[in-house]
């Protein structure tokens, strides 16, 4: 019993740990928005969070109702009577009112009760999981919409920087074909292409709202978009290893595993209450009486140790057991296929971190060259050289939207790695990293 209550407490621990953040009061969004901060922000208000914290308080309920099933009960019982009395009773009152109290207990009922409240105490736990395991991908869902901002920013800046230079050219065009140096096709082409331009920066315009909405939306501040949002400093050097110990991991640490662990528990109890459903009982009882018409066969007072044992049940217990036993085999192949689904979806984030990871060193040699590259232009167009250093500046550009569409997509793989570890994303970045955001 010692070690139900202890587990108890840890349940219950946890619950508190886990809903206590959801009754924060809403407060405007910092300017700028950090990474850091809109993690911790994902623990707010939201209706995600909410649903759950409800199905897990339920669950708490459901507990406590099975803990309560053998309690003591009692009851008062009274009667105001009147009678005509038997012409051979010695007592001739025609009154015959009485009070009664009774007191009843269940004191041992072969497992049934037992069987019960293990099976509400393994699925409380299984909430907590899925609570936690919510929690995980609320914060990968903010993590993912903040780096979806900087990068519709980003790419903002790059065809901005596109049209302006489209419009330097097709306004010197202009200029030249008052001259008569250049043709009125050449004119149009270099209006087409800044026209082109023009539309796509529109579009990474509306890109920004639309991701800032996102992002707001996953803070469940709708109504509160963030303006300016501090790019972050993430530390990316960290080492795979090898694809085993992973495996290992999530497939003893994964929230959602350990739901599903708790809900196969959860079924095996619910059959072995099913199957000692006919068992016997014992109860005890305990009644005292205040009886207006004394009579030789009642009693003031009186105390029972009942034995109760079910002869025939028909089919009720035996339809009962059948759902039960079909409900844990559903558990059992749940947890087996969430296993297969674990280790496939550990391997395919293993094998992209590999893949990021040389698309990272690559894109640095790719900037080093454009870095030069660009260079070389400009010292070409201050020599009055024919040049194409806007078309450098541009490419120099998209070369850092790619940069960091790499170092974020990174970030966030060892995020949902980390996650499928167990690990809550309490601190994503890095300590070294939250220096540089300082």
């Amino acid at each position: 019993m010692s070690g139900r209550w202890n587990r108890g407490r840890l349940i219950a621990a946890l619950f508190v740990f886990l809903c206590a953040p959801f009754s924060q009061a809403a407060e405007p969004l910092p300017t700028p928005l950090t990474l850091r901060q809109a993690l911790q922000l994902a623990d707010g208000e939201h209706p995600q969070l909410e649903q759950l914290q409800a199905a897990l308080a339920i669950a708490e309920a459901a507990y406590a109702g099975a803990e309560a099933d053998d309690d003591l009960t009692g009851g008062v019982e009274a009667a105001l009577r009147v009678i005509e009395p038997s012409p051979n009773s010695t007592n001739q009152e025609h009154y015959d009112s009485w009070l009664k109290l009774r007191l009843s207990k269940r004191l041992y009922d072969f497992g049934r009760t037992e069987q019960s409240i293990a099976a509400a105490d393994a699925a409380r736990e299984g909430r907590v999981w899925e609570l936690l395991e919510l929690r995980q991908q609320r914060r990968l869902q903010v993590m993912e919409a903040f780096f979806g901002v900087l990068l519709a920013d980003l790419k903002y800046a790059r065809e901005n920087e596109a049209m302006s230079i489209a419009f330097i050219r097709f306004d010197r065009s202009q200029n030249r074909q008052q001259l008569g140096e250049t043709s009125d096709l050449e004119v149009l082409r270099l209006q087409r292409l800044f026209e082109l331009s023009r539309r796509r920066v529109i579009t990474s315009q509306n890109r920004q709202r639309i991701t800032r909405s996102q992002l707001a939306i996953s803070l469940n501040r709708p109504d509160d978009l963030p303006a300016e949002l501090e790019f972050p400093t993430l530390a990316l050097g960290r080492e795979a290893g090898e694809l085993e110990p992973w495996i290992e991991k999530v497939l003893q640490d994964n929230p959602s595993l350990k739901a599903v662990r708790a809900a196969v528990s959860a079924a095996e109890q619910q059959l072995h209450a099913a199957q000692a459903a006919d068992n016997p009982v014992i109860r005890g009882e305990l009644e005292a009486g205040v009886y207006q018409r004394q009579l030789g066969g009642r009693n003031d007072m009186s105390a029972a140790l009942v034995f109760e044992l079910p002869l025939f049940s028909a089919s009720r217990v035996d339809a009962e057991t059948a759902q039960r036993r079909a409900e844990l085999r559903e558990r059992r192949a749940e947890l087996a296929l969430k296993q297969l689904e674990l280790r496939q979806s550990v391997l395919e984030l293993w094998m992209e971190l590999q893949q990021l990871q040389a698309e990272r060193i690559e894109l640095e040699v790719t900037s080093d060259y454009r870095e030069l590259y660009l260079d070389r232009a400009r010292a070409r167009y201050e020599m009055e050289v024919s040049s194409d250093l806007g078309d450098s500046m541009v490419r120099e550009s998209d070369i850092r939207l790619k940069q960091a569409q790499n170092d974020f997509n990174i970030a966030l793989t060892w995020a949902k790695l980390d996650a499928l570890a167990g690990e809550l994303l309490t601190d994503q970045v890095p300590a070294e990293a939250a220096e540089g955001e300082r």
